[in-house]
């Protein structure tokens, strides 16, 4: 019997860093060296939402999963403000993760158009919990991170332009 593989084993994403103390720049490019195991070299820039901090951003690609490790690795620096994306793939939703820091760490499904996707049962809940739709309305904008995207929007008008860095994970 031949065994099909219906998950993606790779894909790929970006990883914006939105706003970090210039003297924690090198600790991320570490962080993510590390993490895909190959050389980050990150162009950074000044964040002008942010004066005195600066923004990079770099594309990545390598095995379903490095979006949420990236995220982990990128959470030691409390000070980062991030994005990380890992697109959709064959048999896998994608996922966005956003740091923020008052915020915390927010994650959601995305589809392959970067929707946010929120699951049924995740909707039944909501209504189970909620029954009026103030309360309900609320809920929804912190599933789908309405806060976070809030609270990122003026670094992501203050990055363009920037340059992107491409990384690909070496696999040993």
């Amino acid at each position: 019997m031949r065994i099909l593989n219906q998950f993606a084993d790779s894909t790929s994403g970006v990883v914006y860093i939105h706003a970090a103390p210039v003297a924690l720049c090198p600790h991320v490019e570490w962080a993510l060296s590390s993490t895909l195991n190959a050389r980050a070299d990150l162009h950074w820039s000044a964040q002008d939402a942010e004066p005195g901090r600066m923004r990079a951003t770099v594309d990545w690609s390598g095995p379903v999963g490095t979006g949420a490790r990236l995220t982990n690795a990128l959470r030691e620096w409390s000070g980062v403000i991030f994005e990380v994306t890992e697109d959709a793939s064959e048999g896998v939703d994608g996922q966005r993760f956003c740091y923020v820091p008052g915020l915390g760490l927010w994650r959601g499904s995305t589809g392959a158009n970067g929707d946010v996707i929120v699951g049924e049962m995740q909707l039944r809940a909501l209504m189970d919990a909620q029954p009026d739709s103030a309360g309900l309305a609320g809920e929804l904008d912190a599933i789908l991170g309405t806060a976070w995207d809030d609270a990122l929007e003026n670094y992501r008008m203050g990055g363009i332009g920037a340059e992107v860095t491409w990384l690909t994970q070496r696999v040993s």
